[in-house]
């Protein structure tokens, strides 16, 4: 949907088979008329896919987290794949980026994914942290998107604004 905006858009994903798939245009998923932009946004080069994190990273300005956070037994969110991607966004970033948990995870994630990062920066780099949950419907994604019902966007300061 960034991409119908206009904005350039890399999704990056470590399954070489969906990446293969989605390149061709073909959504693993149904989400109705998501295929006809997928389509439309390969061709004019707003949209692309890689398995190659560093893909994403090196070009943009935000980066979105949006991977799986399955229950676990108790209930609580499984922060493993958020926070192994913080992870590997932390050693490959050169400059000030936005990082965005578009994930569904709990109250205190932002905090703990600055930890996270920070802690294995290569080097001293700025950056930000933005919440922003997805309040998308499966099968009206788009509808959602283009008009949603609330937009919720939160972001801690840790220094003066520039």
């Amino acid at each position: 949907m960034f991409a119908e905006f206009g904005v350039g858009v890399t999704c990056v994903d470590k399954d070489e088979e969906k990446i293969k798939a989605l390149k061709k245009g073909d959504i693993p998923f149904y989400e109705p008329g998501l295929d006809v932009l997928v389509k439309k946004h390969l061709k004019n080069g707003r949209l692309k896919f890689s398995t190659r994190l560093q893909d994403a990273i090196d070009p943009c300005l935000v980066i979105f987290i949006a991977v799986g956070t399955p229950p676990r037994g108790d209930g609580s969110a499984d922060m493993q794949y958020v926070e192994g991607v913080a992870s590997e966004i932390a050693q490959k970033i050169s400059g000030y980026k936005v990082i965005v948990t578009k994930s569904t995870v709990p109250v205190g994630t932002g905090a703990r994914l600055r930890k996270i990062i920070s802690k294995r920066l290569k080097e001293q780099i700025d950056f930000d942290i933005v919440s922003n949950p997805e309040f998308l419907r499966e099968g009206s994604a788009i509808e959602d998107f283009m008009r949603p019902n609330r937009v919720v966007l939160g972001h801690r300061a840790s220094r003066p604004s520039r």
